[in-house]
């Protein structure tokens, strides 16, 4: 039967080597949108055969990973299914089974050489300038497999043809075709065996992966024509590239675990929208999508051939639009989680803090970076600052910023407490501003308030310290200066 006329059925088999990578996060993500424009089924599966490299505490890892994202499966090592066991591991007695069926076939076969042996051949093809080929010395007469050798495939040397629904027709010569190892000596398939029995009796009908397993397609192809098994329908993804476009995304790229980026106050919907866009191109102008979107809109004939650059800073413009979206007691509630950990702020100063802060910051992360540099120490306390920073562009005239101070002081006065908001507040002070000079009046006044060379405006600022402490403030500047003089 062909795959397109079955349901849907989708997988995502990552290996617990303790690090998730956001290329196989996204090879997730589009494997996950496709079963679910299909209405299909999103299964996970580990495939840990490679015990040298698992790294303990993997599978959970992979597990918290996804759901982080919001990306869901209807069968898995966690909530089990039909066609379990979905950890490779723990099915050893099906990749045993049709290990048999090919040898009874007479398509695979036990390896009788050792180590040594192999090298020799090895050297003779180095000798001979010929790429090496295990088919070129199949043993006339191998022993029956029992294993404790490795099993190899018998493989046809034949050219090999596909479909893929990314790259279109793709081909490969009979020098792609050697006698593989289907199952080592320790019991354990090998991952160009393993993957295809699982995928066939979890019934996959499409696989989405990454680009560098087109150079071993035809190694696959050759165990499913000895199967005389249908092929599921092959999507081949993109690569991630660094910032540069030049290269793949690597770790010495600054490529990071995916829950890196939750720690840091990246929102899953944000990171979603931004992984689906990277060699997915839905062909609008729309770039803003919500999950449901994102499975209305996918369209697997609109993934692109050619790689796409991870861009932190376009994954952050991303992360402040979903930042905008989140309800207002949300926002004030992940501010004030990172903000008690310096000191404790009324709901008041609270609601006051929380848009200058989002004004500054594209991750709820960052504001513990702008505590960390003092950026908004003036929230909690009376800033500390040299005289110097009160007089305009560096020129000490003491008694003109005395009495610049003094008037502001007299005007913030006048503004009912009650009613203490920044644009009274600049009502208030802007006509003397204009004819005083407004950097000779209100630089003095927001270095007052915050101490800051760059900080919010002072209208923005008094508001949200209040009358009384906008004073308070305002005459100790004062006061600094009448020192000086």
């Amino acid at each position: 039967m062909n795959s397109e006329s079955k349901p849907v059925v989708t997988r995502f088999a990552p290996s617990p080597t303790g690090f998730m990578h956001v290329g196989s996060v996204r090879t997730a993500l589009f494997a996950w949108l496709f079963a679910k424009k299909n209405n299909g089924t999103f299964i996970l599966r580990i495939e840990d055969t490679d015990k040298e490299r698992e790294v303990e505490g993997s599978i959970e890892h992979i597990i918290k990973s996804l759901k982080w994202l919001g990306i869901t499966w209807q069968e898995g090592p966690d909530i089990g299914g039909p066609h379990g066991p979905y950890i490779q591991s723990q099915r050893l007695e099906s990749y045993k089974k049709y290990a048999q069926i090919l040898v009874d076939k007479g398509l695979a076969y036990a390896d009788p050489y050792t180590k040594e042996q192999l090298d020799e051949f090895r050297k003779k093809s180095e000798e001979s300038k010929k790429p090496f080929l295990y088919r070129e010395y199949r043993p006339e007469n191998p022993p029956a497999w029992d294993g404790t050798q490795p099993l190899r495939i018998k493989a046809e040397v034949k050219s090999h043809a596909w479909t893929d629904l990314v790259r279109g027709e793709l081909t490969a010569g009979e020098e792609a075709i050697d006698d593989f190892i289907l199952i080592k000596s320790d019991g354990y398939p090998t991952y160009n065996f393993a993957h295809i029995i699982d995928d066939l009796e979890m019934g996959v009908t499409h696989i989405l992966r990454a680009d560098e397993f087109i150079s071993s397609t035809p190694k696959f192809l050759s165990v499913y024509d000895a199967l005389g098994i249908d092929r599921p329908a092959f999507a081949t993804l993109p690569p991630i590239m660094g910032p540069d476009g030049k290269k793949k995304l690597g770790k010495r790229d600054g490529a990071k675990d995916v829950l890196d980026y939750k720690n840091e106050g990246v929102l899953p919907e944000a990171m979603m929208n931004f992984l689906a866009l990277i060699g997915w191109n839905p062909g609008t102008e729309q770039e803003v999508f919500s999950q449901e979107d994102l499975i209305k809109t996918f369209d697997i004939s609109k993934i692109q051939v050619s790689g796409g650059k991870f861009n932190e800073e376009k994954l952050k413009w991303f992360n402040k639009e979903y930042i905008t979206m989140l309800p207002k007691e949300t926002v004030i509630a992940e501010v004030k989680k990172r903000l008690d950990a310096k000191k404790e702020l009324s709901q008041d100063m609270l609601e006051k803090i929380t848009p200058i802060i989002l004004e500054r910051i594209h991750t709820f992360g960052e504001i513990s970076a702008m505590i960390e540099t003092g950026e908004i120490d003036y929230v909690f306390a009376a800033p500390e600052y040299k005289t110097e920073m009160l007089y305009w562009k560096g020129t000490v005239d003491t008694d003109a910023t005395s009495r610049r101070l003094q008037k502001v002081i007299e005007l913030i006065e006048t503004v009912d407490e009650n009613n203490f908001k920044k644009d009274i507040i600049k009502d208030a002070l802007w006509n003397y501003a204009t004819e005083e000079g407004k950097g000779e009046v209100l630089w003095p006044t927001r270095v007052s308030l915050s101490g800051k060379d760059k900080s919010p405006d002072p209208f923005v600022l008094a508001e949200l310290l209040g009358k009384e402490e906008t004073i308070i403030r305002l005459k100790r500047a004062l006061e600094k200066v009448a020192h000086v003089s």
